[in-house]
């Protein structure tokens, strides 16, 4: 289609003012250039950092006024004259776009890029009606076809199960582990559907939320706690046999969880730091443990295009059913009734749509 229709056409988009200042306002359409492609938006999940920045509790990266939105899929209204795709054509969208050029690129560490831009941070993201993909990004892989069977939620939640996966690869989590995923929120039930098809021998889950721990037992977890009013250390020895866990994912942003998770973890044992925390939080930490333990704690932050292309898979070949994750969806005229369902923690995953 030729790009000169879209003139002056005005549109819907989700706009963030300021922190704690989102609203739905009308803009002009996304002006794209030769090579760029304009996707009109069909499902865009809301993701626990999207709900960070709204806050202000994240700021790197982050301009107001900005579009927030890096899980999302779409439809192809222009190719901006690109011949390998056509209008019609529903696609899937790895947000994070590297450099491919500086150390990290080189060494295979594209997701700690320094020089990258992001969906929802330096580009204008998926809460909107329409979205310029920058050809920088077709250029490199991060567009993906949809098969037939794969849903526009279902491709919105391939960005944070490429993330899931980047932290479990991060620990190593295989075959006949003991794990224990500290948060039942979105994030952790990826963690039990991942864990589970990685082979592991035992799912431990620890959330305050009822509605949250029966969510992980019907996604695969053998065992949910409830830390409110049971000591999650204690009762994890009792089901390791006094050994501890393999593996402990932190899947909530709470700097005394790190002290929870070595506290639980077995000898030789991997820790993985994997949800993001505000800036300037700290954490107590017994170091002789760590020392003389052999624990291994890492860091997990984002995903690669490799991540994103072996979630993609998963998901497009059935191996891993995301589906169920949506619980509430919205029009892209209630976005900000989004964000409140998504911040509550009565819903699991929250798509707004665009139908």
């Amino acid at each position: 289609m030729n790009k000169r229709n879209w003139e002056f056409i005005i549109v819907k988009a989700t706009i963030l003012q300021a922190p704690n200042q989102i609203t739905l306002k009308e803009v002009e359409i996304p002006v794209i250039g030769t090579g760029d492609l304009l996707i009109r938006m069909r499902a865009a999940t809301v993701c626990g950092t999207d709900i960070r920045i709204f806050r202000g509790r994240k700021t790197l990266g982050v301009r107001y006024p900005s579009i927030l939105g890096h899980e999302f899929a779409g439809e192809i209204v222009d190719t901006g004259g690109r011949r390998e795709f056509s209008v019609g054509d529903r696609i899937g969208l790895c947000p994070a776009i590297s450099c491919g050029q500086c150390y990290r690129c080189k060494r295979g560490a594209e997701n700690l890029c320094e020089e990258g831009m992001n969906f929802g941070y330096e580009i204008d993201g998926g809460f909107a009606e329409f979205v310029r993909i920058p050809s920088k990004a077709v250029d490199s892989g991060n567009v993906r076809k949809l098969p037939a069977n794969m849903t526009f939620g279902e491709a919105a939640l391939v960005e944070p199960l490429s993330c899931v996966l980047n932290g479990q690869e991060k620990v190593n989590l295989g075959f006949a582990d003991i794990v224990v995923i500290i948060g039942a929120g979105p994030i952790g039930l990826m963690h039990v559907l991942l864990a589970r098809l990685r082979g592991a021998m035992k799912i431990i889950v620890s959330d305050p939320n009822q509605y949250r721990r029966d969510a992980a037992m019907r996604f695969g977890a053998d065992v949910a706690i409830d830390p409110g009013t049971e000591n999650v250390t204690a009762r994890v020895k009792a089901e390791t046999d006094g050994r501890g866990a393999d593996v402990v994912l932190c899947a909530i942003g709470v700097p005394a969880l790190a002290r929870q998770a070595t506290d639980m973890v077995a000898h030789g044992g991997r820790v993985s730091l994997f949800a993001g925390f505000s800036k300037g939080d700290v954490s107590e930490m017994d170091i002789n443990a760590i020392h003389y333990s052999e624990i291994t704690i890492t860091g997990s932050f984002g995903l690669s295009r490799r991540n994103f292309d072996d979630a993609f898979d998963m998901v497009a070949l059935g191996r891993l059913n995301v589906a169920p994750l949506i619980t509430e969806t919205f029009g892209l005229d209630e976005a900000p009734r989004a964000f409140e369902m998504a911040e509550s923690g009565a819903a699991l995953k929250v798509a707004i749509e665009n139908v």
